[in-house]
């Protein structure tokens, strides 16, 4: 028997993991947090929906939490195996890993200190030093070949041109001949996104497990660098200062390097760049250590070891130093986040600099509602941080192309070249987003799709 189970991600973009089960063997493809609606984050401390102590191996497609950030709760109950994943991956991992941990237990000291818990006391998910033990099993393996995970499952890793080490992980279960070939997608990144490697064509499988986080729609058209450059040159000859709202891993790296290149390109002036975030600080530098990984082709630089490491790119550690960008006159660049400006230290960069129009706020990407990066997409024109109310008087700027995640022209391009397996399932979505992609994928390709839901389980070999 050879069974898939859908613990996460389905019907939703959040909590990846799937249970893979061929005769003794059970292989958890990603073990990733619930994040988002408090109902999906509740879902967190549920009791795990499988023994710990009975999975074999763990295998990661890429770093992020949503499919990594369950991990330490699952060593913490009882799993002593190896966490197999790529260079990269294994590195960003123990960086998110000790962060989310790190922050579950400021979140339970707060909670505990405001009386906000109905549980007494309130507990975080995991500890640093849970992180710390998780972080002793990640394994590193190279891609494009092939690794026993538990037999009879072999698998290998593709780029899936996500994130600095992030996979397609290939699946053969070698009890027959020819084997059963599963394809698990993780997260499709785009075309000609910066830093990042086209996504590997999808190889011949069975059974196609798909992401279809962008199943319904497609990003907005248009060149990442020349939108970019003419925001920046507007924002420079105002003289003031450039605020970037920036996720820490991935989008921030990506930033300094399309200013990178554009300075070089003479298409902007060589202006200060202060990175003011410590986990986007130590990102940066596992993206410098990979750099020989990265794709220059926007534009190559003084050799790959001068990537995001320019004598005007600045970091920013400690919050003593944060505190003298305050000081800054434009025009510079500073960059922080969170990206949608719900948390960290770009609050206090907006609230030093959304009063005054000479300066510039660029946000990219989606923000969610109720979040202040939302609020200020909308327009509004006065907005709350740290309990004042701050003028939105700063220029707004958007810069698109910088998503990790393939829209929807996107997918259909990176699946067209695939022979038909038997079966697609579509996760790692909404409900509208993987109905719609379900739809264009039987119309355009004649695949057989299912949308499977939470904790759903299938047996392939009845499916064959």
């Amino acid at each position: 028997m050879t069974r898939l189970t859908f613990h996460g991600a389905a019907e939703t973009v959040t909590g990846s993991k799937y249970l893979l089960e061929a005769d003794d063997a059970k292989v958890l493809i990603d073990c990733g947090m619930f994040q988002g609606l408090k109902e999906l984050r509740l879902r967190n401390w549920d009791p795990l929906p499988f023994h710990a102590d009975s999975l074999d191996r763990i295998v990661l497609t890429h770093a992020h939490i949503d499919h990594t950030g369950y991990l330490p709760r699952v060593v913490k109950e009882g799993y002593h195996g190896p966490i197999l994943c790529t260079p990269g991956t294994k590195r960003l991992t123990e960086l998110l890993l000790l962060d989310s941990a790190e922050n579950q237990e400021r979140d339970a000291e707060y909670f505990n200190r405001k009386g906000l818990s109905k549980h007494k006391p309130a507990l975080p998910l995991y500890d640093p030093k849970d992180a710390r033990k998780t972080i002793k099993q990640l394994t590193a393996l190279p891609r494009e070949e092939w690794h026993e995970a538990a037999d009879p499952i072999w698998i290998r890793f593709h780029d899936a041109g996500h994130l600095l080490g992030s996979n397609m992980i290939e699946v053969e279960i070698r009890n027959q001949d020819p084997p059963l070939r599963l394809l698990f997608s993780g997260d499709v990144g785009r075309y000609n996104a910066p830093l990042y490697h086209d996504p590997h064509e999808p190889p011949r499988c069975d059974f196609f497990i798909c992401e279809s986080t962008y199943g319904d729609r497609d990003h907005p058209q248009g060149d990442v660098l020349d939108s970019l450059e003419t925001t920046m040159n507007e924002a420079i000859e105002r003289g003031g200062v450039i605020l970037m709202a920036s996720f820490a891993v991935g989008r921030a790296q990506q930033l300094i390097y399309l200013l990178q290149v554009l300075i070089h390109a003479g298409k902007i002036p060589k202006i200060p760049i202060y990175l003011d975030s410590p986990m986007a600080v130590d990102a940066t530098e596992i993206f410098r250590d990979f750099a020989e990984d990265l794709d220059l082709s926007e534009g190559r630089l003084n050799g790959p070891s001068s990537v995001l490491n320019e004598s005007n790119v600045h970091m920013v550690r400690s919050s003593a130093d944060s505190r003298k960008l305050n000081k800054v006159k434009g025009p510079a660049v500073i960059i922080a986040s969170s990206g949608m400006m719900t948390g960290g230290r770009i609050l206090f960069h907006l609230r030093q600099r959304l009063p005054w129009s000479q300066n510039t706020l660029l946000a990219g990407g989606y923000m969610a509602a109720g979040t202040l990066g939302r609020q200020i997409q909308e327009g509004h024109r006065t907005v709350r941080i740290h309990k004042r109310d701050v003028p939105v008087n700063a220029h707004l700027a958007s810069v698109s192309g910088l998503s990790g995640h393939a829209g929807q022209s996107e997918l259909l391009q990176w699946v067209s070249g695939l022979p038909k397996p038997k079966l697609v399932f579509l996760t790692h979505g909404e409900p509208e987003s993987a109905t719609v992609l379900s739809g264009l994928m039987r119309q355009r390709f004649g695949f057989r799709t299912i949308i499977p839901r939470m904790g759903e389980s299938f047996d392939l070999e009845e499916l064959t």
